[in-house]
């Protein structure tokens, strides 16, 4: 349990299929006490790379502190996935000032809340939209967009402007 923000990220991704075949992945790091995403990427037809993984880290920083370290060091939980376990990775983790925490495979206690985001983006926006293709989808709304816009103009219209989030 985290008892105020900026004490424990987590990071996490996903991906889906648009309706042509094009696949979209998507990393996202979130705040464990407040739930707010505080950075993500997208990439379509390929994999995140440890540099997308770097630029998100950065950024994180940088939008919660506005500053290029963090004043006070916080436990980032990483899945294993190679973008998160490369050297140039850890070292730009350490220079952050973040204390990097490699999560073990399928381990509920420490990924659970990224995991509950991944199936609420899944079930409650990806399912019901309309993704024909990686351009659409990578245009599209953020979920606060579309829970708005959902009262004013049809939601399938409405999607995941993931630089928006």
């Amino acid at each position: 349990m985290v008892i105020r923000s900026n004490l424990r990220w987590c990071s996490d991704g996903l991906e889906f299929t648009c309706w042509n075949g094009e696949v979209i992945r998507l990393a996202f790091i979130i705040d464990a006490f407040d739930r707010e995403i505080i950075a993500w990427t997208a990439v379509a037809n390929a994999g995140i790379s440890g540099s997308d993984v770097r630029e998100m880290m950065l950024e994180e920083v940088e939008k919660r502190f506005r500053a290029t370290r963090a004043p006070q060091a916080i436990e980032h939980l990483f899945d294993n996935g190679s973008a998160y376990t490369a050297r140039d990775t850890r070292l730009l983790a350490q220079a952050l000032n973040l204390i990097p925490c490699f999560t073990p495979v399928a381990s509920l206690q420490s990924n659970g809340m990224s995991g509950a985001f991944v199936k609420t983006l899944k079930g409650d926006y990806i399912r019901i939209t309309q993704v024909p293709d990686a351009q659409t989808a990578l245009k599209m709304a953020s979920p606060r967009q579309f829970i708005s816009a959902k009262s004013t103009i049809h939601y399938s219209f409405v999607f995941l402007r993931f630089l928006n989030l």
